[in-house]
């Protein structure tokens, strides 16, 4: 049986590097850079599909090309940062997305735009499991690595919610091409930091596995598989030959991906990684938790457009208190009390907090209802999501060798990208299937008396369906959330770290052992 050795643990008296706080800041800004690409061209697209000439059955491959390349390319990103050295891949990884984002900016046809966000999205998959794998290996003080997670928890969570503020920001005042242009100084500024502040452990030429290159083409197809039929399901229904095609053929792609990790001499992804069982609740905890948030930004960003009226940069401010809470409850919260409490018990009090906060946009009303209920449903979504993701991240790095932190980092990501893709898809699903059995029971009862003739009438009707639709689908993410807080109080046992035995836990794989969990009384 092979045996996950623990991170390095520095020598008594080794001073910590005087400038790892400022390599925190551009490991940030990268992840930021990152987590609000997914979003920021969001409120853009109406513009850039004028300009452009894009029908609206192509339209959603700016978003699609994006995810699709993310979330298909994260477990070979990671990997390939265990193999070549952190640092390189993630200075690498920065000055391709910024050649992207230039060429996407500059794109006069649909399809060079479409190219430009599907190599964003590549070098995304490369940027983003260096910076996870280099935070992990940077921060081994317990209090430091509380606060520098809290920080990235934060990113993490209200990177979203960025983007949709920035996106409106631009596109009024600017135009949909500063969205993308905006990737290049911010990636102008983290790879300067990176090359004089951030350090790596590049491993030997001997000590580098091979590339599993089968467990690349079945694990990667797979993603790509289920990332697209989940994209497709939301014009196509669920029920569409492609769809059902493309989610069992990736299915099937990632089942024999699974089997062939048991027998690879260097596997893509070591399966004891991810049989962990803390680690492994805390992947799934990932997954679950994000259907609910990825849902909610869809769903109020056409409500408060659409049903209300906003301009994109008023949709985006309205996001800003979501993100104040997911920051405050991450940094000042999460990363405080972490040193004291199990991580469930972070946890799960987190996913009640969401649950609560989508169930009260249950009852939204085509009448304006911001401050009663969209306010108060952001604070209370965004304090959660902020007790979730800092534990959540730290249980699924902890204890990990470091020659496996960038794969392991990758997994976090891509069960982030994976759930949102599939919530997105499944709750969109929901509602519009449900709004439009709304809008034409109701258009039905209104022709029956007459006023079904009056245009505003029916455009009344037509906003009730949607808001609906958005109430019913926000339920069932509501219910989703309330499993995620299942899933981490059933599967996540890992103790505070002042109360941690002395060795791992009976039954557990070796590399479970966490030097921050095994601190000597």
């Amino acid at each position: 049986m092979s045996f996950e050795s623990p991170p390095p643990v520095p020598k008594a008296g080794t001073a910590p590097d005087p400038r790892r706080w400022w390599g925190l800041v551009v490991i940030a800004l990268a992840q930021l850079m990152v987590v609000l690409d997914a979003t920021i061209v969001n409120i853009a697209l109406p513009s850039a599909q004028h300009e452009l000439h894009m029908s609206d059955s192509t339209r959603q491959w700016v978003i699609t090309a994006y995810t699709l390349a993310f979330g298909g390319l994260l477990l070979l990103g990671g990997r390939i940062a265990d193999l070549v050295g952190r640092k390189r891949t993630f200075v690498i990884g920065l000055v391709g997305f910024a050649g992207a984002s230039a060429l996407g900016g500059a794109a006069h046809t649909s399809g060079l735009l479409f190219s430009a966000r599907a190599l964003q999205g590549a070098f995304g998959a490369v940027l983003a499991p260096s910076a996870l794998s280099l935070l992990t290996t940077t921060f081994t003080d317990l209090k430091e690595r509380s606060k520098a997670f809290g920080i990235y928890g934060a990113i993490a969570g209200g990177g979203a919610a960025i983007g949709l503020i920035m996106g409106g920001l631009l596109t009024e005042y600017l135009n949909w091409r500063w969205c993308l242009y905006v990737n290049v100084p911010i990636a102008l500024v983290a790879l300067t930091g990176a090359v004089w502040l951030l350090h790596d452990h590049r491993p030997a030429r001997a000590e580098r596995p091979r590339l599993d290159l089968p467990g690349v083409a079945l694990g990667c197809g797979g993603l790509v598989a289920v990332v697209y039929g989940c994209s497709e399901a939301q014009p196509r229904g669920w029920n569409d030959a492609l769809v059902l095609g493309l989610l069992c053929g990736g299915a099937a792609l990632l089942a024999v991906f699974a089997w062939w990790q048991t027998r690879a001499p260097s596997p893509l992804l070591p399966l004891h990684i991810v049989r962990n069982r803390n680690r492994g609740g805390a992947f799934l905890t990932m997954a679950l938790a994000v259907v609910g948030m990825f849902g909610m930004f869809l769903f109020m960003t056409y409500y408060l457009q659409v049903v209300l009226g906003y301009s994109p940069l008023k949709t985006g401010l309205a996001f800003l208190p979501m993100t104040a809470a997911i920051v405050f409850a991450s940094t000042q919260v999460s990363a405080r009390l972490m040193n004291h409490l199990p991580p469930r018990l972070l946890m799960v009090p987190g996913t009640i907090l969401a649950a609560g906060g989508l169930f009260m946009l249950r009852f939204l009303t085509v009448e304006p209802a911001y401050p009663s209920h969209v306010l108060p449903a952001e604070i209370l979504l965004g304090f959660g999501m902020g007790l979730i993701f800092m534990p959540v991240m730290d249980v699924a790095t902890s204890g990990v060798a470091v020659g496996d932190s960038g794969v392991t980092s990758a997994t976090v990501n891509t069960a982030q990208q994976v759930g949102g893709s599939v919530g997105t898809a499944l709750l969109n699903t929901i509602a519009t299937s449900t709004g439009a059995t709304f809008v034409a029971a109701h258009l039905k009862a209104a022709a029956a008396t007459g006023a079904g003739r009056d245009p505003a009438v029916r455009d009344h009707v037509v906003k009730e369906g949607i808001v609906h639709g958005f109430g019913i689908a926000i339920t069932w993410g509501a219910g989703i959330m309330l499993l995620a807080g299942l899933v981490a109080w059933t599967l996540i046992t890992a103790r505070a770290p002042q109360h941690a035995a002395a060795a791992p836990e009976s039954g557990d794989h070796a590399s479970s052992y966490d030097p921050h969990r095994m601190r000597a009384v």
